[in-house]
């Protein structure tokens, strides 16, 4: 069971699997159309851009992460603690860098790094918009800029359905002129809760290099 829920989580990031279909209207008004028959217009799901609050408090380095792991392509690492966190070479999306795996549960991280600079705001639109190619009911459930160890990031939670199974995102986004990153966890909806204490410390340990 539990290598079938991570195919899924995978299929789901790399975009490789649809379980729902859009449709238009005789109006041209784009819908979701579910396998259950019922429907939703594509324009309820998220808020503006403008809307995005403000976290001011200061995230910084957990204790227990001891180990830097260091992005090959950019000026960036990821402090991670390697007593619960194992980490091996991308190999399900191949535009990411690392996959990661909590070790005492269902949990999974993948890192995306990119050499262009994007700005947050179209970071948010590119995640939101390669998720509805998956699961048109994708929809940003927090979302918030915060200053991680002196960098501001864009905190993302996404829910979408995949084959049935709802599924949850928890990510950090960040750019710079160096390049982008994409820091995120995933699991099943019902779990990311209990996770989040795990994901806070783990993704907390983004930092920029000298």
């Amino acid at each position: 069971m539990k290598k079938i829920i991570l195919v899924l989580i995978s299929l789901f990031v790399v975009n490789l699997i649809q379980a729902q279909q859009k449709a238009v209207t005789e109006t041209g008004e784009e819908v979701i159309l579910y396998h259950d028959g019922t429907w939703k217009f594509t324009n309820e799901i998220q808020p503006s851009e403008s809307e995005i609050p403000t976290n001011f408090n200061k995230f910084t380095k957990d204790e227990g992460s001891t180990f830097l792991l260091k992005s090959s392509k950019l000026n960036i690492g990821f402090w991670l603690n390697p007593k619960i966190w194992t980490f091996t070479k991308a190999v399900i999306n191949k535009d990411g860098e690392f996959d990661l795996k909590y070790k005492d549960g269902d949990l999974y991280g993948m890192i995306i790094t990119e050499k262009f600079e994007i700005p947050l705001e179209s970071l948010r639109s590119i995640a939101v918009k390669n998720g509805q190619k998956v699961a048109p009911d994708l929809k940003i459930v927090k979302e918030e800029y915060r200053t991680v160890n002196g960098l501001k990031v864009l905190l993302l939670q996404l829910v979408g359905t995949t084959q049935g199974i709802k599924f949850s995102y928890y990510g950090y986004y960040f750019s710079s002129s160096s390049g982008t990153v994409q820091f995120m966890t995933y699991t099943s909806k019902n779990l990311i809760e209990s996770y989040k204490p795990k994901i806070e410390l783990l993704l907390n340990g983004l930092v920029e290099l000298n």
